[in-house]
């Protein structure tokens, strides 16, 4: 069950990662699709590394090793920072990236569904946020399903594409046919091609962090069987992705179109049409379990998202609504924000992975990089048992991802990895600026020794536009209240003023009515002019400004009411020492 929880992000990379390699190759000539398979190997050995890294942190954070507080507690403040934000980026990318990418394996088993792949993606990041916000909660059952239907059709279509492979039925291509968008990239030079390529390949590496975030959650003991799981989804990952490059040589022609053209389909479903046959039972399978772990990839990011939210907030380094659970005891405000930002990078890159894989990787790695890093600080403080092999492990980890960093953010620069380069800094300038803004509103409301409540004076205004029972309640209410009490009838028409003042004084007669004229016929400008000039004139005093407000009981009567108290609370909202206070009448 830990594995189908926690590796569904890292598993589903498989889908897109090779194809993301050969997208890149086939820019320079269709004989370089060959630097496919050693690529591919170079990111499997990067990835053992990786996962060996992490299973570091498993055993020195029980509790989780998040890379937003193990770059905090070991680097300091500013690194973790940049991590948090890395880790935001990230999420917001892997809900884009796993949903837009199990709408194209939708659309290449249903080829009529293609015009429909952006709606068909904002769609599902709807229903996901819908599902969140309800507090659905994530079963191992819900997610072992999607997951292991995935790995067993992969699994069985490297089984059946190696006999094949080994039998000769499979076409052996060393020199393949490639359509797509051959030759523009001549004035790069080879190495700076695989450079990229090997940018590209190393998406297969996101979500591999996932286990060392919920060691908590695993049965006791919590470190070996997060241990346990962690191994298992490298090697399952590893196996998947490495099959995946060997079977993609045997392809007798390899498409790579853009989402944009009609034709376009996966590679995945180019080898299962291959292996399988097209339009067969294991064919559809495929097709859907991969679109289905791709979705569920995408929920873990609604989990994850909010919770480093929350963290970040209760630091003061975002909103403090970014902390708040709803009445479901889920993180309402992450979970829209997250949806808001997903759906949005999906309708601006027309869902086309070509476009948002180039921002995926850097702050995954950066992520990495600090992690890493803060490992190694941690392993030269503790010094625990068998620290220097650890400390070696995660040092390796620290060089290596950072080495891949620069690999990415230079190879993927002008392909839209500057976005995310300039996205990051601008994030943690903005926690930076929250966290300047908390700590000054904390200084100002902070009480001095022996500081003391000062006695201001205070005085009610009650406005009275007619003399009703509603105003009456106002009237009670305003004589429960400390200090003096004026009304203020504001003359709208001149020929209701004499039956206000006789009613006025027939029920009030020891409370002063104040008439303001209004030549325009305001009823909010005169008021607003006559609590500033008693401002003026009475400075150390507390000013009420009552207002009766009736409150109707169907929907259809609110349309028939002024909402006068809310004008005028918007009006003094600026005004220090003064208070709008709503007396309420309601109406059957």
């Amino acid at each position: 069950m830990g594995l189908a929880v926690f590796s569904s992000d890292a598993l589903s990379s498989v889908a897109y990662a090779t194809e993301a390699i050969l997208s890149i190759l086939i820019l320079k000539s269709a004989t370089s699709v060959g630097y496919q398979v050693p690529l591919t190997l170079g990111i499997v050995g990067l990835i053992l590394i990786i996962a060996i890294s992490y299973n570091q942190t498993i055993h020195a954070y029980p509790s989780g090793g998040g890379s937003y507080s193990v770059a905090s507690e070991n680097l300091g403040k500013w690194p973790g920072l940049i991590a948090g934000g890395a880790l935001l980026v990230d999420y917001i990318l892997t809900v884009s990236v796993s949903v837009a990418a199990g709408c194209a394996a939708i659309v290449s088993a249903v080829p009529s569904l293609h015009s429909y792949l952006v709606p068909m993606a904002v769609l599902c990041v709807a229903i996901l946020a819908w599902a969140n916000l309800r507090g659905v909660k994530e079963s191992g059952a819900a997610f072992a399903i999607p997951t292991y239907g995935f790995v067993m059709s992969v699994l069985a279509l490297l089984i059946v594409g190696m006999v094949q492979a080994m039998s000769g039925s499979l076409p052996a291509q060393a020199n393949p046919q490639v359509i797509g968008s051959v030759g523009i990239d001549h004035h790069h030079g080879l190495y700076f091609l695989l450079a990229r390529a090997f940018a590209a390949g190393c998406t297969a590496l996101t979500g591999i962090e996932a286990v060392s975030n919920g060691v908590q959650a695993f049965r006791q003991p919590e470190s070996k069987n997060a241990s346990i799981t962690l191994r298992w989804m490298v090697i399952l990952l590893s196996v998947m992705f490495l099959g995946i490059g060997l079977l993609a040589n045997h392809l007798p022609t390899l498409k790579l179109l853009p989402a944009a053209d009609k034709e376009y389909r996966t590679l995945l479903a180019q080898i299962a049409a291959q292996i399988f046959g097209d339009k067969t039972v294991m064919f559809y399978v495929l097709q859907y379990a991969t679109a289905a772990i791709l979705v569920l990839a995408a929920n873990t990011a609604f989990a994850d998202f909010p919770r480093l939210a929350s963290l970040l907030a209760r630091d003061g380094y975002l909103p403090r609504p970014m902390a708040r659970q709803g009445d479901r005891l889920v993180f309402h405000n992450g979970i829209l924000v997250l949806a808001g930002l997903g759906g949005l990078l999906i309708v601006i890159f027309k869902g086309e992975l070509d476009l948002l894989l180039p921002l995926y990787a850097v702050g995954v790695f950066t992520a990495f990089t600090l992690s890493q890093s803060g490992m190694v600080v941690h392993w030269l403080r503790h010094r625990e048992k068998n620290w220097k092999y650890a400390l070696c492990v995660n040092a390796t980890g620290a060089f290596l991802s950072f080495v891949v960093l620069c690999i990415i953010a230079v190879t993927k620069f002008a392909e839209g990895a500057w976005i995310i380069l300039i996205a990051v800094p601008l994030i943690v300038f903005g926690f930076h600026q929250i966290n300047r803004r908390y700590g000054a509103i904390s200084r100002q409301l902070a009480i001095q020794p022996g500081e003391k409540v000062d006695d201001h004076p205070h005085l009610s205004i009650l406005l009275v536009p007619r003399v009703h029972r509603g105003i009456l309640q106002g009237l009670e209410y305003a004589r429960q209240l400390k200090g003096e009490v004026q009304a203020v009838h504001v003359i709208v028409n001149d020929k209701t003023v004499p039956q206000v003042r006789r009613d006025w004084d027939r029920y009030a007669p020891d409370v002063p009515l104040v008439v303001l004229s209004s030549p325009y016929r305001s009823l909010i400008e005169p008021v607003i002019d006559y609590v500033d000039e008693l401002r003026r004139e009475n400075r150390d005093s507390i000013i009420t400004v009552i207002v009766a407000e009736a409150v109707a009981t169907k929907p259809w009567h609110k349309l028939l009411q002024e909402n006068v108290a809310m004008q005028i609370k918007t009006a003094l909202s600026l005004r220090p020492n003064i208070i709008v206070s709503s007396v309420r009448y309601f109406l059957e």
